[in-house]
This record gives structure tokens, sequence and C-alpha cells, in this order.
């Protein structure tokens, strides 16, 4: 059965469509490993990333929890996942290695992603609302969440960008926002399609675009003086990407979907900034039975989260390091 889902899975990836699509609304955990680098990870100096013989499948993942009616936006954070449930406005708290949850505030409608945020109190975590266009601020001590801006069309994905403003796409408007803890917006990037997740590292953002296959995943340069380019192509071929991170290890993990099947994937980007990666040349971590499109979450050392907007289940695996 494995030999024949591996075998439809090298079919599939040749045939992935890279024309635009609609906006997107063994039991151990250890998959095989193989003591090669993930494309673009050869050079030593680098360093090596241990890559999958072959990707994480259904069986191999662990269940963490599935009390949590209809999660949506999902974030690691010091041993917790915290969850935004579009079912009942509520932000949830999950350990991550029993699954024991806890409500942790109410009255965040939804959110497709989050951002968590270490500080001298406790923490900061971000929630950009497409429900009620907002982007909202809760912190450790659990009252009501801070609206930070409300004038939002469909809030997706949130990343820091300096020490005052954070960057937000938004799906409705096809573009990249620029927002001020004081409350105050620019655009930075517009004419996209559909952008969902979004990172940053020191000087690049890299966003997906859930609306289009041919521009699956691209980026843009901060340069020194604060200007940021206009986007690249990163990733293309990919259809419906979600949620992008990038991991400890350097590489970026992006979730997307091959038919109605969640699938994650990941490359080391500096391998993708000249010209370009197809899809084929991505390694794919986990292709799983779980509906697309999918959350995911990481951890400082590599246990990869993943839960369907529309299932309650959270799953869980432990990468190689």
């Amino acid at each position: 059965m494995k030999l024949a889902i591996l075998t439809f899975l090298a079919v599939i990836a040749t045939v992935v469509s890279a024309q635009d699509t609609g906006s997107p609304d063994s039991n151990d955990g250890e998959a095989p490993t193989v003591e090669t680098a993930v494309p673009g990870m050869n050079d030593a100096d680098d360093g090596i990333v241990v890559a999958l013989a072959t990707p994480f499948l259904q069986d191999d993942l662990h269940l963490l929890v599935g009390n949590v009616q209809r999660p949506n936006a999902m974030v690691w954070f010091e041993d917790y996942l915290y969850t935004v449930c579009n079912g009942d406005w509520t932000i949830y708290q999950i350990d991550d290695r029993n699954g024991d949850t806890i409500t942790y505030v109410f009255g965040i409608k939804n959110g497709h992603s989050m951002l968590m945020e270490s500080t001298e109190e406790g923490f900061d975590l971000w929630v950009p609302d497409p429900e009620s266009e907002t982007l909202w601020k809760v912190n450790q001590n659990r009252l009501a969440p801070v609206s930070v801006f409300d004038q939002l069309a469909a809030p997706w994905g949130i990343a820091r960008m300096d020490e005052d403003s954070l960057l937000v796409t938004d799906t409705r408007e096809n573009a990249i926002i620029q927002v001020t803890e004081a409350g105050e917006a620019l655009t930075i990037a517009s004419g996209l399609r559909s952008p969902t997740g979004i990172a940053i590292d020191e000087s690049r953002i890299y966003f997906a675009n859930g609306g289009s296959a041919r521009r699956g995943i691209e980026w843009m340069q901060i340069e020194e003086d604060g200007a940021i380019s206009g986007p690249k192509p990163l990733v293309n071929g990919l259809q419906n990407t979600t949620n992008i991170i990038l991991g400890d290890d350097g590489l970026l993990y992006f979730g997307y979907a091959l038919g109605t099947r969640a699938v994650v994937g990941r490359i080391n980007p500096e391998h993708c900034l000249e010209h370009g990666c197809s899809g084929d040349e991505t390694e794919m971590v986990v292709f799983s039975d779980i509906p697309a499109p999918v959350t995911l979450a990481l951890s400082p050392d590599l246990r990869l989260y993943l839960h369907s907007r529309f299932r309650p289940e959270v799953y869980w695996a432990q990468l190689p390091t």
C-alpha cells in the first residue's frame, strides 16, 4: 500500500497545474531518513539537513488532540500550541506533549495565522481576523483582545517587519500591508494573487499566493535603506499554498494541496532565489489524508504540528535533526 502511494506521489508531482486557481478560503512518528542534503544544502559551509527518504504518510503521524472542533490558525510557544476556533470565537491553549486543552481567551472570530513574540512580561500574540477585519493583540494576562487596526479587508498572514510594525497579507485586497503598533497602515506590495502565509528573515520577505499555482511562493528583498523590491518567483507549481514558516534549521516550510489532500513541503530558500524553483524541486515532508488546506506550527526542535481547517484533529511528527 505504501509503495502504491509513493508511486502515486511520483506521478502526481509531475502534473500539478501551473495555472492560476481560485482564492483559498509506522507509528513511532519518525519517517525514514537518508544522509543526503535537502536541495540546495550541499555546501558543508551552509550546513547539512537530513532529508527524508520518503515523506510522512498519514499512518506516520501522531494524533495529539481532537477536541477543538473548528481550529484554524496555530502557533507554537514554550511547550504549548495556541489555536483559534472559528466555531466559538475562542483561542485555546494546548499542551504540545499530552494534548491537554484549556480555554485561553474569548473574542477573536477567526484567524488563519498568528504571530507569537516573547516579551519581558511573557508574550504578545498577534492575530489577523478576517471576519472582524481587524488585527488583534493578546498577551499573557488573558484579558480581552485589543484592536490594533480595524480597517483590513481579509487579513491572513502576519510577520514582524521591524520594532514598530508588522506585515499583514490581505487576500481580498491582493496586497501586503505594513501596520504599525500605533494603528497606521501602508501598502508595500499589490497586484498579488490572494496572498496567504508570510515569513521574514533579516533581508527578505517570503509570501505565498494562495490564488495562483504559477506564483505559489514569491519573495521581496529588503534593501539597506529600507526600500523593498518588487515580487520575484521563489517556488512555482504549488496549488493552494497557505501557511509558511521559517524553521530553526533555515528551511522554509509550507502547506499546499495535491488534489484534496494536504501536503507539507520545504525548501532551502537560498537555493531558489536566483531563478526560482519548480514544485518538483521541493522536498515533500508530509503527504496526508487530511483535507486541504492545512495549518502548520513548528517547534525549535522540529516537531511539526498540522491540522485541517475543516477537522478538529491536531497531528504531529518529529522531523530529523
